[in-house]
């Protein structure tokens, strides 16, 4: 386990890496959004980011999603009405911290969709169009708008979910005409493998895709997000036009099996 000062060391050098990355590929740093993935963190460490600026925060798992949330929630509640306990902490951290984004990053039920719409800034995991449409329900029947991802299988694995690629500017079309839902973007998960080559394909085409479905206009302006990337190979998905990665052991240290830190199934 990972003590809370390698936490921020490791957030301030994954931000260092991701301004690098970005540099190389001729933008700023603050044109990549973090996506602090918290399947294996502790609670003291979410916390603990959330002091020293940190707000976008990421989970593959419904439960623990609404979870985390309400106590993130709670806790950002009992400082507004206690500021002595934010003073308390290291006068180094940025103060108290007004609020925290949610990213639903894993597979999503649509059983589980109504969970989800309430507690979540961006669904990533929106793999197909019955989803897309179960979205819509509930966004409709509580009459809010909800910001998606189209996630994309771009590596044609069997084992990974999401759209194929001939196919994804069809459903982004049919998305696109859905009052309640917002199509923000695309997302893929790579495979889990060292080959670099592989990886660069797999970026390389779910940019081409991203940038055709952009091009076309079936989604709108508002259809600027590219989120691709984790631990081990964000620095290529931004070389290849990433905007958003997602990355957890990187920040918090190896759970108790390694893998995918955004491949969580919603299996409760």
């Amino acid at each position: 386990m990972t003590t809370l000062t390698s936490v921020q060391e490791r957030l301030t050098e994954v931000q260092g890496r991701i301004a690098d990355a970005a540099g190389k590929a001729g933008r700023g740093p603050n044109d990549v959004i973090l996506v602090a993935v918290t399947k294996y963190a502790e609670p003291e460490q979410i916390r603990e980011l959330l002091h020293h600026g940190h707000r976008d925060f990421g989970e593959s798992r419904v439960q623990q999603l609404v979870q985390r949330a309400a106590m993130v929630e709670e806790y950002l509640g009992r400082l507004r009405t206690a500021p002595n306990v934010a003073a308390a902490h290291d006068a180094s951290t940025k103060g108290a911290p007004e609020s925290a984004r949610w990213h639903m990053i894993g597979r999503l039920q649509r059983n589980k969709v109504k969970k989800v719409v309430e507690h979540c800034r961006l669904i990533h995991s929106v793999d197909s169009l019955r989803l897309a449409e179960e979205v819509q329900t509930i966004a409709l029947r509580k009459d809010v708008g909800v910001d998606i991802l189209l996630q994309v299988n771009s590596s044609g694995e069997t084992v990974k979910q999401g759209v194929a690629i001939p196919a994804a500017i069809h459903v982004a079309e049919q998305i696109g005409t859905m009052v309640n839902v917002n199509l923000r973007g695309m997302m893929t998960m790579a495979p889990l493998t060292q080959n670099e080559s592989e990886l660069r394909l797999v970026f390389e085409r779910t940019h081409e895709c991203f940038e055709e479905i952009r091009t076309a206009g079936v989604a709108g302006e508002e259809f600027n997000i590219l989120s691709m990337g984790m631990s081990g190979d964000f620095e290529l998905a931004i070389e290849h036009g990433a905007n958003m990665v997602r990355i957890g052991s990187a920040i918090f240290g190896e759970g108790p099996a390694d893998g995918a830190e955004d491949e969580g199934e919603d299996d409760e």
